[in-house]
Order: C-alpha cells, then sequence, then structure tokens
C-alpha cells in the first residue's frame, strides 16, 4: 500500500506536528483514512499535490458511475482533500462551495464533515504557474472574484469581517512575541491599529461571501477555457476589500527590489479601480495580512518569505493611510 504519509508536504507535516497530540494522532491514522475513503468511494489515486500547508490533497480517478453523477466535465478526475483537525475546516470549506456558483469556485463532488475529507473537480495549473506579468494575474483574480462575491444578509455561520479582524490582532500581538519579535514594534503595532479600525467598521450591510485567501495557487484554469476558478476558500462574512488583502500582500520581491512605498500604492489603486473598493480598507486589510501571513510562515519555517514580507511591511509602517 502507498504510503501518502510518507509523501506529505513538509509544511503540512510541520503544521500538523505544531498541533501536538490531535496533530500526532492525524499523522499516524493518515494512510488507513486515505486507504478507507479510496475504498468507500470507489477512487484511483494519484500524486499528491504540493502548495498547501493544512491539508493532504490527492489526485483522484472516480469510477464511470460516478463521472454521470458529477457531470461529463469532470471526466472522471477529482482530487481529495484531507485536512488537518482543527485547523483546515473542511465544514466550512463545503459551505462556501455550496453557497457560491459553480463558475468561479470548483465544483463540489462529495463530503464528510465527521471525517474533514472533501471531494473536488480536478482543474488545471494555478494562475501562479503562468508566465504572466504581476498585473495581469491581478487582473484575473480580480475578475474572479467579482464573480464569485455573494451577498449574505447574515453571517451563515461563516467568521466575519470584525471576528477576522480581532483574530488577527490576537495572533499579531501573540505571534510577534512568540518568534522573536521579527520586525519592529511599531510595525507590527500599525497592524494592530488597523485590525481595530477594520473590526470597528464591519457592517452587514456591506457583507459578502468572500474567498479569504484569493492568492493565485488557489485560482487554477477551467480546462479547455479561458476562465479560473477558485479552490480552499476561508469562507468569510466581510467587506469584499479584505478579499483584496491577499494581492496586496504577495509578489514581496516586485515591492522590496523597487521603490517599495509608490509601488504598494500602485497596487493598492490597481485593486480599487478594478473592483470598486474603498483604497484605505484595501490597504489596511493588505497590512495586516502581510504581517499575519508572515508569522504563519515563520510557524513552517519559510523563513526568507516570512522576512521579504515583513521588509516590505516596515518600509510601509509610516505610510499614511
Amino acid at each position: 500500500m502507498t504510503s501518502f504519509t510518507a509523501k506529505l508536504p513538509a509544511e503540512v507535516r510541520a503544521r500538523a506536528l505544531g498541533l501536538g497530540a490531535q496533530g500526532a494522532t492525524w499523522l499516524a491514522d493518515l494512510d488507513d483514512r486515505v486507504a478507507s475513503f479510496e475504498s468507500d468511494w470507489s477512487l484511483k489515486l494519484g500524486d499528491v499535490l504540493a502548495g498547501g500547508t493544512e491539508a493532504l490533497v490527492i489526485e483522484a480517478q472516480i469510477s464511470d458511475a460516478q463521472v454521470n453523477e458529477a457531470g461529463a466535465e469532470t471526466n472522471g478526475l477529482t482530487v481529495l482533500k484531507l485536512g488537518l483537525p482543527g485547523s483546515g475546516d473542511i465544514a466550512t470549506e463545503v459551505r462556501a462551495y455550496q453557497r457560491v456558483s459553480g463558475d468561479s469556485y470548483a465544483k463540489l463532488l462529495r463530503y464528510d464533515l465527521a471525517a474533514n475529507v472533501l471531494l473536488l473537480e480536478r482543474l488545471g495549473s494555478p494562475l501562479a504557474s503562468e508566465d504572466r506579468p504581476i498585473e495581469s494575474q491581478i487582473h484575473i483574480i480580480c475578475e474572479t472574484l467579482q464573480r464569485s462575491w455573494t451577498e449574505l444578509s447574515e453571517p451563515e455561520g461563516f467568521m466575519t469581517g470584525q471576528e477576522k479582524a480581532e483574530w488577527l490582532a490576537e495572533f499579531i500581538e501573540r505571534g510577534w512575541q512568540h518568534y522573536g519579535k521579527p520586525c519592529a514594534k511599531k510595525t507590527a503595532y500599525r497592524a494592530l491599529d488597523f485590525c481595530k479600525e477594520r473590526a470597528e467598521e464591519f457592517s452587514l450591510n456591506n457583507a459578502f461571501l468572500i474567498h479569504g485567501d484569493a492568492h493565485s495557487q488557489n485560482l487554477l484554469a477551467v480546462p479547455g477555457s479561458s476562465e479560473y476558478r477558485f479552490v480552499d476558500p476561508d469562507g468569510l462574512c466581510a467587506e469584499k476589500a479584505c478579499d483584496l488583502a491577499v494581492p496586496m500582500r504577495e509578489w514581496s520581491e516586485e515591492l522590496i527590489e523597487g521603490s517599495t512605498a509608490p509601488l504598494a500604492r500602485r497596487r493598492c489603486n490597481l485593486l480599487a479601480t478594478l473592483t470598486g473598493e474603498d483604497e484605505h480598507a484595501i490597504w489596511q486589510w493588505g497590512y495586516m495580512e502581510r504581517i499575519s501571513t508572515a508569522l504563519v510562515l515563520l510557524s513552517v519555517d519559510r523563513k526568507r518569505e516570512a522576512g521579504l514580507m515583513l521588509a516590505v511591511a516596515e518600509k510601509l509602517t509610516d505610510q499614511p493611510v
């Protein structure tokens, strides 16, 4: 029997071990659980996919009978995703997939909430793997996000923008201390000021179901089409600007190698122009995400990427908003 535990990406293993006994149990039982779903869902499993940090993701082929049920466009090609306990929350993902139309998110085929497992249609390569300029990628991300944003009159069980901002504040303050104060205090505490403002600005009158992690690795090409679909939604009830934080925090090398502040302003303006969203809110969410994501990267020993993110943040600390 293939050992998928042995093929687990290093970042996922690190996150599992960081969960203590719960994560150790997940790792110990992983191969048996994979074999169980391979049998129960009549799957033929393939390669482990890299890129994520909170789940084991495996290429899978479903049976001909299941293809008829799932829709011929899948060609029987799927991915099996087993989320980390208490971290890779499949239940929230499932609600997001069910709530958003199928032309902007991958198609959900099966799931088991108790086991924290789902099965999705298999799409093509991520946008990040294409030889496209950053600005072109941002255009595609924004266009797909605009097709995906879904109005909510109530949170429907999703974390709200207020809760997200408050969670980020607690995470940043705790993580900054835990990882040895990896950036200047005023840089970290600037993020806390922004968290407070975004939490206070939350309103259901301006809330949508948003993706929450809309980067170009999570945006996959639709085979035989010029369109793309998102995978791995965090699923938040928040203002749209919260989604635009992610392309704001990405591509740190471009920002650090050039005139950092003007380049960041230009990117923020582009995101606002493409979506009609408020530049002030985009800038604040982007700064908050930059600091928090750097701390997450430190937790899985990706120190170079974290360092670049924090170096950019330090250059933006004193920028007026």
